[in-house]
């Protein structure tokens, strides 16, 4: 049923749609440099190829306005790196070593990730350059991550796609390991709290950044 052609502004649409969560077709034109009606169009196809859906909402004051969304096959159009593959080893290694060999495996991938960050951060001075130079190397590993200034003068590090979803809903060490990964990179200086995560049912993960 989703078998879409390919197409540049639908695949836009998509994007931005994974991106930003719901909006409406007048937000989404500006980001597409084309017209509402012709993203609404293009909306209506990706609807009838089940790739997205609608919900229309009772604001203030006016007409109701339609927000659109990424639905399940949607969301798929984003690959997952090799998750057949990972389900299989995280399987395979508890199998044959148990649930300590596979924390093994999980350290292992931790300490390695975590020296190359801080080598990538060492550069970067004061936090908020530091969380800008993480959100670069995660969206360069899939994520599409941005960091944002919060309303309490921290920062909001954000990452709209998970691309090891699968396997971290089999494993969830996986996540505490990136938690534990960021904070040593981050440093003693800086505190981070994970408040959306997409394991537990979120359009995105995010974690809350400030100094302490």
């Amino acid at each position: 049923m989703s078998n879409l052609p390919p197409d540049r502004t639908s695949d836009r649409l998509l994007h931005a749609l994974k991106a930003t969560g719901p909006q409406t077709a007048a937000a989404l034109a500006p980001r597409l440099a084309v017209t509402a009606v012709a993203v609404r169009q293009h909306l209506e196809k990706l609807a009838a190829a089940e790739l997205v859906a609608y919900e229309d909402r009772r604001e203030a004051v006016g007409r109701p306005k339609r927000y659109w969304r990424l639905v399940e096959a949607g969301h798929r159009r984003f690959p997952e790196n090799h998750a057949g593959l990972t389900l299989e080893l995280i399987s395979a290694v508890t199998a044959v070593f148990g649930d300590a060999g596979l924390d093994q495996l999980i350290d292992h991938r931790e300490a390695q990730t975590l020296a190359a960050y801080r080598a990538r951060l060492a550069p970067a001075e004061g936090l908020a350059a530091k969380v800008a130079v993480l959100a670069q190397l995660r969206d360069a590993e899939g994520y599409m991550a941005e960091m944002r200034e919060a309303d309490d003068g921290g920062f909001l590090l954000i990452e709209n796609h998970c691309p090891i979803c699968i396997a971290a809903t089999r494993c969830r060490a996986l996540c505490r390991s990136e938690l534990a990964v960021f904070a040593a990179a981050l440093g003693p200086a800086a505190e981070i709290t994970r408040i959306d995560h997409i394991v537990a049912g979120a359009r995105r993960c995010a974690y809350g950044v400030r100094g302490i």
